[in-house]
């Protein structure tokens, strides 16, 4: 019986969060949700930079907007992020740590530039009680463009991987 998926994913910059996110909703028919901060960032490029590092470092959970969908309605989440200082992205990790992960499967994916750090591990800890399944590193130019790095038949064999997790 197919489980009910819930697609979530926070993007900034330049939207290839996003592009992941919606080629995945195409792919599996699911409901889709983006993580939005309360207060949004502002300045330059290099002045999100500087902040995002700073939030990292110091564990900042920023506050977030309300979710259009209820995450406890669903068995089957995907969470994509990109990767900020070799981790998650802090308005990601709030969102993580809103929620109860019991019972549920979560299927990260993440966005980076050649440096995926320990992303992976880091949505583990935040996922007390979930089985965490069907990772996915999807890498972009180093230079913070939209050059997808990682070949699209990659891409397709996990959105193949993803349906079969969300009927199993």
């Amino acid at each position: 019986m197919a489980k009910k998926m819930l697609i979530v994913y926070y993007s900034l910059s330049n939207g290839n969060t996003r592009a992941i996110a919606r080629q995945l909703q195409a792919a599996t028919g699911a409901d889709l949700a983006e993580i939005e901060t309360a207060e949004p960032y502002t300045g330059s490029y290099d002045d999100i930079v500087r902040q995002g590092q700073e939030e990292v470092n110091s564990g900042y959970l920023p506050a977030l907007r309300p979710l259009a969908r209820r995450v406890e309605d669903y068995d089957v989440i995907a969470v994509g992020s990109p990767t900020w200082w070799y981790t998650i992205a802090p308005a990601v990790r709030s969102f993580l740590t809103e929620h109860d992960w019991k019972g549920k499967t979560v299927i990260p994916f993440q966005t980076h530039a050649g440096w995926p750090g320990h992303f992976m591990q880091d949505i583990r800890t935040c996922c007390p009680g979930a089985v965490v399944s069907g990772a996915l590193s999807v890498r972009f130019d180093s230079d913070g463009g939209t050059q997808m790095m990682t070949r699209q038949a990659e891409l397709n064999r996990w959105f193949e991987l993803v349906k079969q997790i969300a009927d199993h």
